[in-house]
């Protein structure tokens, strides 16, 4: 059982696996003065992925009965809370409740609040880098490395009934595990007839160097499995092939980034676009700041907030 001390100051909470090596611990208080957040905190929460369901409890349980504590940003540990934890909260938001994850507590009204927010903050960095109209365009496939809380809300995000025709003509996902693939399968399958999936049990990262290979050009291709930031290494080998004239997308900002590093390396034979994850962490980071200090958040004030975090 591990102790929390009750907040003496308006407190979010990272909610992590190594919280403290975050940028967000030093950005966090010159955002909360651009914002006008008075003396308004961050602490880490820090537990090994896939921890005791009962210490997520305790984490939430705390959280909701302290006053002060006014929600947190949920990272890596997003299904495993969810699972363990949503019988706590008196309001669950309708992409935490279809993709069975929590990436955000809130309060608001007497209500304990858990949210998903990655649907929007990952398709929001997608829209940053994607150009328009590029399904419908070029006719690329999407490779998922992962079936994790990200990969789940990019699926969402890319299957939406309102980008019409241009959407990817495929998602594949490929995960180490059963149990995650056979839920994605479970919530994503069938969610737009224009949008074929295929769930790939890939247990070694040679499998995944075989799926990457067979993708056609104009792909995209998105490390999810937090391989590089939460552990080390890589989904891929260094022998890896990734198709011509495509996207790639490490959602990771920090750590030995070897993904995005076998991407380089492939940079100009293959004539790829790396993104590394900078644009996904703010824009994660803001959508859940704006609903746990009820602060609006976008236009001047949005991009005034990226450029303190570039320092």
């Amino acid at each position: 059982m591990l102790n929390y001390e009750k907040a003496t100051k308006p407190t979010i909470y990272f909610i992590g696996v190594t919280t403290g090596s975050s940028s967000i611990m030093k950005v966090f208080p010159r955002w909360a003065e651009a914002l006008g957040l008075k003396d308004a905190v961050i602490k880490g929460i820090d537990f090994k992925p896939h921890s005791d369901p009962q210490d997520y409890r305790q984490a939430v349980a705390f959280i909701k009965e302290d006053p002060l504590s006014l929600g947190a940003l949920v990272t890596t540990h997003k299904i495993d809370l969810y699972n363990s934890c949503k019988d706590l909260f008196d309001y669950i938001d309708p992409f935490a409740g279809e993709l069975g994850e929590i990436s955000c507590i809130s309060k608001k009204d007497g209500r304990y609040r858990a949210h998903a927010k990655d649907p929007i903050s990952s398709g929001l960095a997608l829209e940053a880098f994607v150009p328009e109209n590029y399904w419908k365009e070029h006719g690329g496939e999407v490779l998922l490395l992962g079936a994790g809380g990200a990969t789940l809300a990019m699926s969402v995000y890319f299957t939406q009934e309102r980008f019409q025709e241009n959407v990817p003509k495929k998602i594949v996902i490929a995960n180490r595990s059963l149990p995650r693939l056979q839920e994605a399968r479970r919530i994503l399958e069938g969610r737009n007839k224009n949008v074929e999936f295929e769930f790939v049990h890939n247990p070694m990262p040679e499998e995944n160097d075989a799926v990457l290979a067979s993708l056609p050009p104009h792909s995209l291709v998105v490390n999810a499995t937090g391989l590089g930031k939460d552990g080390p290494g890589s989904p891929l080998t260094n022998e890896c092939s990734f198709p011509k004239d495509s996207l790639v997308w490490e959602i990771n900002y920090r750590g030995d980034l070897l993904f995005k590093d076998q991407a380089e390396a492939q940079k100009e034979e293959k004539n790829l676009f790396i993104e590394d994850g900078w644009t996904y962490f703010i824009h994660g980071w803001t959508q859940v700041v704006s609903e746990v200090f009820h602060v609006s958040i976008e236009g001047d004030v949005l991009e005034r907030l990226s450029a303190i975090a570039k320092g």
